[in-house]
């Protein structure tokens, strides 16, 4: 950790902000995945769900290696945010069926095959 991490942390942790900056870091870090959701089910359907799988896994893994409490704490939050956008990608893809979002003219295909089962 570096001279400038370093002197922030004692700022956080001497006016009691680790709470408060988790919070705010949640609420951005979920606000970033909203439309990675969007944009990852346009260009490449539910085919990517694997991708959110790796990240969570890692995210898991890095978070219970980390000894700071701030950042463990944030390395979790973006693990579970990556496992529920796998549960996001299938409810994109049917939220587009419904029209509520556009439809990738190159993957009309795989709208149909659904909607014909």
């Amino acid at each position: 950790m570096g001279f400038i991490d370093w002197i922030m942390m004692e700022f956080v942790e001497a006016h009691n902000l680790t709470g408060l900056l988790i919070g705010i870091c949640t609420f951005l870090i979920i606000g970033v995945f909203h439309p990675v959701v969007i944009k990852c089910e346009y260009y490449f359907g539910t085919r990517c769900w694997w991708v959110f799988l790796l990240l969570g896994i890692v995210g898991m893994a890095a978070a219970c290696c980390v000894r700071q409490v701030l950042y463990s704490s944030l390395l979790g939050v973006f693990a579970f945010s990556s496992f529920w956008t796998i549960l996001e990608i299938f409810e994109q893809k049917k939220r587009v069926q419904k029209g509520w979002f556009p439809m990738n003219p190159k993957r009309k295909e795989e709208y149909r095959k659904e909607n014909t089962k």
